[in-house]
C-alpha cells in the first residue's frame, strides 16, 4: 500500500483519484474545499460551459487525490446549468471530467432531511459515498444531537461529523476518503426508498424520497426538533422586511461600497506610486527610444492597468464571502427579489449592478451569485452601463469646463450622469429581456440558511481565488490590448518637425548659451510637447482619429477628441491626459496644472474658428462617455464570464450605438435650442 501510495505522488502518469464535492448551497461546501486544498487549487470553466470549476489536490493517508468543488444542487435532477453540471460528472458523463472515485456529500447537520435527499439519489446510481456531516456545532446549539454511527448503518457509507469553518473532523474525512479509494470496485449498497406514504400525494415522484428522507431523520436523532422560534427569526422579521429589510441591505451594501472606494483607495494609489517609480527607474536606465517606450508605457503600463483594480476585486469578494457564509445574502437576494423583478432580473442581480459604481470587472465577476443563465447574462451586459470610477475624472473635466464658478451646477450636472447611467442599465436590462434574451424570471426559490459565524480563512482564501483569476485569465488579455494600443499610438515614426517646436528649440539653444538655463529647460520643454503631439497626430492612433472625423463631427467632436476616443479603450479616464497632448500641454498637465488643460480647451477651435468645447458639445462628450463601452478590460472579463466573444462584441455594439445616439440627440438638440 506504501508503494502504491508513494508512486501515485511520485509519478505523473498515474492519474490521480478524483474525489467530488457535492452538496446543496449553504451547506459549507466551498468551506470544506479551502480546508482540504488551502492555496493548492485552481479556478476554470467547465468544457463548453460558463459554469466554474474549482480542483485542487489534497493528500489523504500519504495518497494524492484532486478535489473538485461541484456547483450546488438541491437534486440531480437538474433545473440549472449548474445542476446539470454536477449530476453530468457524478454519474460519469461529463464531457471534459473523469467519473469520481469518491463523492463526498456535505450534508447540513442543521437541517438533516435536505441533504439526505441527494445523498438518496446518488446512493440508488451506485456512487461511492462519504457524507461529511458539517455544522454538527450549529445542530447542537439548536438542540439537535445526531448520531453518525446510526445514520452510517441507514445508509450504509462512511459519516464523518465535522465543522469545516473551524478545521474538526477534515483530519478524519480525509481518512475515510483514502479507506473509501482502497475499497475501491466493491459492490456498494444499493439504497431504495420506500414507497409512496400515502395516496394523495402518490403522484409526486419526489413523495416517497422525502418521506424516507424524514424517517431516517426521525430515527438518527437523539433528541426531538426543538423550535427555534427565537432569535433567528425575530433577526428575519427585520431583515426580511419588504421596508426594512431593504433599508438594512441598502445599510450594508452602501458600506461595503464606501470601503471599495475608499479603503481600495489608499492600496490603489501604492500601485501607481510602485509602478510609476519602477517606470522611472526603467527611463533613468534605458536609453530613450522605443524600447524605453515600449517597457514603460506599454508593459509597465499594462501591468500597472491590470493591478489597480486588484484592491476593489479583493475587497468586494471578501466581504461577500463574508456575507454569504454568515447566511445573510440568501435574505438580502429574497428582499430584493420583488423589486428586480419588474425590470426582469434576480434580486441577487442588486449586488453586482451596485458594485458596479466601483469598476464593472469586479462586479461582472460578481455575477456568479446569479443562478440562472439568461438572468446573469443580461446582468453582465448591462453592468457597465453603471458610472464606474474610472468614469469620474471625465465627468471632472467636463463640469470644470463647463461651470468653473458654480458648483451646485456643476454637482446637479455630475448627479445626472450617475442617474443616466443608472436609468440606463435599468432600461436595457428590461429591453433585453424582452427582445433577445427573452424569458420570464423565475421566482426565487431557496430555503433561507441558518445565522453562522462566517469563516476568516475561507473568505480570505476565497478573495486569493478571485484574485488569481483575474490577473491570470483576465489579466493577460488586458496586458495583450494595453500593447495594441501603445503601438497604435507610436507608428509610424515621423521626423518632420512641427515649425513651433523648431522655433522653441532655437529660442532655447539660444537661451543656453546666454547662461539662462532655466528659461532654456521652460522652452524645450514645451518644445518636446509639441513634438510629442504631433507624433500622435500623426500615429495610426491620430489617423484613425482622423478618419473617424466625419463620424463624430455630428456630436460636436473633432479628429482630436477622436484620438481620446481610440486611446481611451485602454481605460475611459484616458481621455484626459490623451487631450492634454494633443492640445500640447503634456501628459501630465492634469496633475500639474488642471486649470491649464480646462482653459486650453475653452480656448481650442474647429478649422473655421469655432469653439470645439461648446456647451453642447461638452455634454454630449458626457452622454458619450456615460452610456459607452470604452473599457477594452472589462470587454475581457465579460469574454471569460461568457466563454465566447460573441458577447462582449454584442455588449461594445449596443453600448456604442446607445452612446453614439444619444449623444447625437443631445449635441443636436442643446444645438436647436441655441445653448
Amino acid at each position: 500500500m506504501a508503494t502504491e501510495a508513494a508512486s501515485a505522488v511520485s509519478s505523473p502518469a498515474v492519474r490521480r483519484p478524483l474525489v467530488a464535492l457535492v452538496g446543496s448551497p449553504n451547506t459549507g461546501k466551498t468551506t470544506l474545499f479551502n480546508a482540504l486544498t488551502g492555496l493548492r487549487a485552481r479556478t476554470a470553466n467547465f468544457a463548453g460551459t460558463t459554469v466554474e470549476k474549482k480542483s485542487g489536490w489534497a493528500v489523504c493517508e500519504n495518497r494524492t487525490v484532486e478535489i473538485l468543488d461541484l456547483p450546488g444542487i438541491y437534486s440531480l435532477k437538474a433545473a440549472t446549468p449548474e445542476e446539470q453540471v454536477t449530476s453530468d460528472v457524478v454519474l460519469g458523463s461529463a464531457r471534459d471530467v473523469a467519473r469520481p472515485d469518491v463523492v463526498v456529500v456535505l450534508a447540513d447537520a442543521d437541517n438533516l432531511e435536505r441533504s439526505l435527499f441527494v445523498i438518496s439519489q446518488l446512493l440508488e446510481h451506485q456512487v461511492t459515498v462519504v457524507v461529511a456531516l458539517n455544522m454538527v456545532d450549529v445542530a447542537e446549539r439548536h438542540g439537535l444531537h445526531i448520531r453518525p454511527e446510526a445514520l452510517a448503518a441507514e445508509l450504509g457509507c462512511p459519516v464523518i461529523p465535522m465543522c469545516a469553518r473551524t478545521g474538526e473532523g477534515v483530519d478524519a474525512l480525509r481518512t475515510a476518503i483514502a479507506r473509501a479509494l482502497s475499497r475501491e470496485g466493491e459492490e456498494s449498497v444499493s439504497l431504495r426508498p420506500a414507497a409512496p406514504a400515502c395516496g394523495a400525494c402518490g403522484s409526486c415522484p419526489f413523495q416517497s424520497r422525502y418521506a424516507w428522507s424524514d424517517d431516517v431523520a426521525g430515527r438518527v436523532v437523539r433528541a426531538p426538533r426543538v423550535a427555534r422560534a427565537g432569535k433567528t427569526e425575530r433577526i428575519d422579521r427585520f431583515l426580511t422586511h419588504p421596508v426594512a429589510g431593504i433599508a438594512a441591505f441598502l445599510g450594508v451594501m452602501l458600506s461595503v461600497f464606501y470601503l471599495i472606494f475608499s479603503a481600495a483607495s489608499v492600496p490603489m494609489d501604492l500601485i501607481e506610486t510602485l509602478f510609476a517609480g519602477l517606470g522611472g527607474w526603467i527611463a533613468g536606465h534605458v536609453p530613450a527610444g522605443d524600447l524605453r517606450s515600449f517597457l514603460v508605457d506599454g508593459i509597465i503600463g499594462g501591468v500597472g492597468g491590470i493591478l489597480v483594480f486588484l484592491p476593489q476585486i479583493c475587497i468586494l469578494f471578501f466581504f461577500l464571502a463574508l456575507l454569504e457564509d454568515s447566511g445573510y445574502l440568501a435574505r438580502a437576494a429574497f428582499v430584493m427579489d420583488r423589486l428586480m423583478r419588474r425590470i426582469g432580473l434576480p434580486g441577487t442581480a442588486f449586488v453586482p449592478l451596485l458594485s458596479a459604481h466601483a469598476c464593472a470587472i469586479p462586479a461582472i465577476m460578481a455575477t456568479r451569485v446569479i443562478r440562472d443563465p439568461r438572468d446573469r447574462l443580461v446582468t453582465i451586459l448591462v453592468a457597465p452601463l453603471m458610472t464606474c470610477s474610472a468614469r469620474i475624472p471625465v465627468y471632472a473635466m467636463v463640469t470644470a469646463l463647463l461651470f468653473p464658478d458654480d458648483p451646485v451646477k456643476a454637482a446637479l450636472l455630475f448627479t445626472a450622469a450617475y442617474a443616466l447611467g443608472i436609468m440606463a442599465a435599468l432600461t436595457m436590462a428590461w429591453a433585453l429581456k424582452r427582445t433577445i434574451l427573452p424569458g420570464e424570471t423565475k421566482p426565487l426559490v431557496l430555503e433561507l440558511p441558518g445565522y453562522r459565524i462566517p469563516g476568516l480563512r475561507s473568505a480570505l482564501l476565497q478573495t486569493y481565488d478571485r484574485a488569481r483569476v483575474f490577473i491570470t485569465q483576465a489579466g493577460t488579455v488586458i496586458l495583450v490590448i494595453s500593447m495594441a494600443l501603445w503601438a497604435l499610438a507610436t507608428y509610424p515614426k515621423t521626423d518632420e518637425l512641427p515649425p513651433e517646436a523648431a522655433a522653441l528649440i532655437t529660442q532655447a539653444e539660444a537661451l543656453a548659451a546666454e547662461g539662462a538655463s532655466e528659461a532654456a529647460d521652460v522652452r524645450q520643454a514645451a518644445a518636446d510637447r509639441l513634438m510629442v503631439r504631433h507624433q500622435l497626430a500623426h500615429s495610426f492612433a491620430g489617423r484613425l482619429g482622423k478618419i473617424i472625423e466625419p463620424v463624430v463631427r455630428p456630436l460636436g467632436f473633432d479628429w482630436q477628441i477622436g484620438i481620446g476616443i481610440i486611446t481611451s479603450f485602454a481605460a475611459r479616464e484616458v481621455i484626459v491626459s490623451t487631450l492634454a497632448i494633443v492640445y500640447g500641454l503634456g501628459s501630465d498637465a492634469v496633475d500639474e496644472n488642471p486649470e491649464g488643460l480646462y482653459e486650453t480647451m475653452r480656448r481650442a477651435t474647429h478649422a473655421d474658428g469655432r469653439p470645439v468645447f461648446t456647451a453642447p458639445a461638452s455634454i454630449s462628450l458626457l452622454v458619450y462617455y456615460v452610456l459607452a463601452m470604452q473599457c477594452l478590460p472589462t470587454q475581457a472579463m465579460t469574454r471569460r464570464e461568457t466563454n465566447s466573444w460573441k458577447w462582449p462584441l454584442f455588449q461594445l455594439a449596443y453600448m456604442t450605438l446607445l452612446a453614439y445616439g444619444m449623444a447625437f440627440i443631445t449635441y443636436q438638440g442643446l444645438s436647436l435650442a441655441g445653448w
